[in-house]
């Protein structure tokens, strides 16, 4: 497998493998560079099969960093955001050897292991020996010639999970794929996250096929459509919530978009409403809704069409079923397991509950009605935010909205909602808006008793809208 992905990147030679802060780098360049990264490492200590931090978004230095180490068979902890909280987290867990940084200016190594010999948190049964070979973390693969990868959950909802994933199945699984004709290379832009399970689908979906990944410094709106404009983005990856910040701003009037032929969202549910918008901004454009999980990794998908929310999973590596209304996954990339966490989330046979509730056609489309967590039980009666929202797009004094459960001594919870407006509206005349626009659209228990006027809908870097509102403004 190392072989052949050598060879292929050899064999691209001069085709442009990264555009990296405007600057064209060949294969050939990113090669010379995967190889000088594995040298420096060495020389700084690492040991192959051990437990590295590589802190730092998408750079030539990064994207040579994960591939040195993919091919030393050592254990990649990509973190785009690296708080003391989150380092704490991974050396108790994962206990990483090093800490790889990649900024702008360069970049530097530091030695963990040695640091925490020091503070007296080094456990001798379980710390790494001079070869590496007892790491705990790779001792989990269950393949001593094997490199891995550990992802961190959003943690929306306390402390981060921390996923194992075998990377060399994530690898050998793209190299499956024929590389593409020179002429038929595809530019792609990275816009989900260095650490994030799609944004690493992307990288080598696009790196192991002869492709070209753009790499932006920042995730504005404005700098994504800009780039598009001037590299000719034929495949813009992103999120519901993007797209929408995209319109909302106008960017995509502001730049020339025309060169898109593919739009693929994922990360969150689509609503119906929403991706009508979509399809009449980018009416040439085809719109796929993308399918993953952090510990199933990123299903081949086929939408019923660009005006569907309705796709279907048509991965031979991926089975799925639906139990209780909720989808269940089992994937041949599937995680080895949480280093953190009770895997409650598994079966007795291995199937992943993805906590996504859907319901399945006839002719065996799914539609994501919304996350069982986010359920809203308001006296009995429960509500998934994903549908009011949809209602309420409908409105054209309404930009964007999220709908979340506040609790209620009364009924248990109560419906409340962020709104952006389209126009200058005080919080009377939208409520009076919202609920003459919902009456006799949704049942009497679905109209929002709390309605908060906000500038901007709150997003995580992962791309989704933020349900948890502790400090929302109420009446």
């Amino acid at each position: 497998m190392r072989e052949e992905l050598l060879r292929r990147f050899e064999d691209f030679g001069t085709r442009t493998a990264l555009f990296d802060r405007g600057t064209a780098v060949t294969y050939a360049e990113l090669l010379k560079r995967i190889r000088d990264t594995r040298e420096r490492l060495a020389l700084h200590g690492v040991k192959p099969r051990e437990t590295v931090v590589v802190h730092g978004d998408y750079s030539l230095d990064s994207v040579a960093t994960l591939f040195a180490l993919f091919l030393d068979r050592n254990v990649v902890v990509p973190v785009v955001t690296l708080t003391d909280t989150t380092l704490g987290t991974l050396v108790e867990h994962c206990r990483p050897g090093h800490l790889v940084r990649t900024t702008e200016a360069g970049t530097e190594i530091e030695d963990l292991a040695g640091a925490r010999d020091r503070d007296g948190g080094a456990d001798p049964a379980t710390a790494p020996d001079p070869d590496g070979a007892a790491d705990p973390v790779h001792g989990r693969l269950g393949d001593p010639d094997a490199a891995g990868l550990v992802l961190l959950s959003s943690g929306s909802t306390g402390a981060p999970k921390v996923i194992l994933h075998s990377l060399d199945v994530l690898v050998g699984e793209k190299l499956e794929k024929r590389p593409r004709r020179r002429e038929n290379a595809l530019n792609i832009l990275m816009v989900l996250m260095f650490d994030h399970i799609g944004g690493i689908n992307s990288l080598l979906s696009t790196l192991l096929v002869g492709g070209t990944a753009v790499l932006p410094r920042q995730r504005t709106p404005d700098e994504i459509c800009a780039l598009i404009e001037r590299h000719r983005i034929l495949v813009l990856p992103t999120s519901p919530t993007y797209l929408n910040l995209i319109m909302v701003g106008g960017y995509h009037r502001v730049h020339d978009l025309s060169s898109l032929r593919l739009i693929t969202y994922g990360t969150e549910p689509m609503s119906e409403e929403l991706l009508l918008r979509v399809r009449r901004t980018f009416p040439g454009v085809r719109l796929l809704q993308t399918f993953g999980t952090s510990e199933t990794g990123i299903a081949t998908t086929t939408s019923e069409s660009s005006t569907s929310t309705y796709f279907k999973i048509s991965d031979a590596g991926v089975e799925y079923r639906i139990v209780d209304g909720e989808l269940q996954l089992r994937s041949r990339t599937q995680f080895l397991g949480y280093l953190n966490y009770y895997d409650d989330s598994l079966t007795e046979d291995r199937w992943f509950r993805t906590g996504d509730l859907v319901e399945e056609a006839a002719d065996g489309f799914l539609r994501i009605k919304g996350r069982a967590k986010e359920v809203i039980n308001v006296g009995g009666e429960k509500l998934l935010p994903l549908e009011l929202e949809s209602v309420l797009m409908g409105s054209p004094l309404v930009e964007d909205c999220v709908v979340y459960g506040r609790p209620n001594a009364i009924t248990g919870q109560s419906v409340c909602v962020d709104i952006k407006p389209t126009g200058e509206l005080t919080r009377a005349a939208l409520r009076k808006h919202v609920t003459e626009f919902l009456a006799g659209r949704v049942e009497p228990f679905k109209i929002p008793s709390k309605i908060n006027v906000v500038d901007t809908i709150a997003m995580s870097d992962r791309m989704k809208k933020l349900r948890s509102r502790p400090g929302a403004d109420e009446e």
